[in-house]
């Protein structure tokens, strides 16, 4: 079974409806739910999804939604290390894309998934976005 590391906007669009990418986060995360697929997150995801669900729902509703999301991933904890590395680590311009790429190295995911893999150009591990993914996974199982 893959083991991949699922970047906070892609559990955004799950979680938040967000169209027109909902469907295929969707997609992603029934994989994890079928047993096809493991997947990790940061622990930073569950704050930041929590944050923005916050805005858009009732706090109430934003931790429940949360809490039954959370047995379809592994959350991987942050560590000094993993801060460290990324504050070291200038081919991220953004610093939570540092967190998420570490974080991901130190769980020994074997690929990231991401809307935006252009924040990830000098990735060690694969990078896709969820379509990518998904159409990959199912092109394996048809040969």
């Amino acid at each position: 079974m893959s083991k991949v590391f699922v970047d906070t906007n892609v559990v955004l669009d799950l979680l938040a409806s967000r169209q027109p990418f909902e469907m295929e986060s969707r997609m992603l995360f029934s994989m994890a739910d079928l047993g096809q697929i493991e997947i990790v997150i940061s622990s930073l995801s569950i704050v930041n999804t929590h944050y923005i669900l916050n805005d858009v729902t009732k706090t109430e509703d934003a931790r429940t939604i949360i809490g039954k999301f959370k047995v379809l991933v592994d959350t991987h904890a942050l560590t000094d290390k993993i801060i460290e590395l990324a504050l070291n680590d200038y081919n991220f311009a953004d610093f939570e894309d540092g967190i998420q790429y570490y974080t991901a190295l130190e769980s020994q995911c074997e690929l990231i998934i991401t809307r935006n893999p252009k924040d990830f150009k000098k990735s060690a591990i694969p990078v896709f976005t969820p379509k990518e993914y998904v159409i990959q996974l199912s092109s394996q199982s048809k040969s």
